[in-house]
């Protein structure tokens, strides 16, 4: 069974700081992800990774601000979130694909090919 465990989020102020990880449990992959769905509108890719480690998609709306790694010894995907802002407040989610064929520019930024997600961690930017 897919299983990815998503944590981190929670209340923070408008320019603070979170760090959400994905445990990822040594699935194997090919591209995997961070997701938002923010109440009311459509989900958005916030940033994608390759197995290699190679980010190959990142929001125009959190560039300069959210940065994706991670730590293969600990099966863990990171999403470093600086300069919060309320509009990124948000259910996030982790996702991946074993596609090989994965067109990042489309695929990261909507969650196509992306076929095990997991629960969701919730990101609220506030005063």
């Amino acid at each position: 069974q897919v299983h990815l465990v998503e944590s981190g989020g929670g209340l923070v102020q408008p320019g603070g700081s979170l760090r959400l990880s994905c445990e990822t449990s040594g699935l194997d992959y090919s591209t995997i992800g961070w997701f938002r769905r923010a109440p009311g509108q459509e989900r958005e890719g916030v940033s994608c990774l390759t197995e290699t480690g190679q980010i190959t998609y990142v929001a125009d709306s959190v560039k300069g601000r959210f940065t994706i790694s991670k730590d293969t010894g600990k099966n863990t995907i990171y999403l470093d979130m600086n300069n919060l802002i309320p509009e990124d407040t948000a259910l996030y989610y982790c996702a991946f694909t074993t596609s090989p064929w994965i067109q990042y520019s489309t695929d990261c930024a909507t969650g196509g090919q992306f076929g095990y997600w997991g629960q969701g961690t919730q990101v609220t930017v506030s005063s």
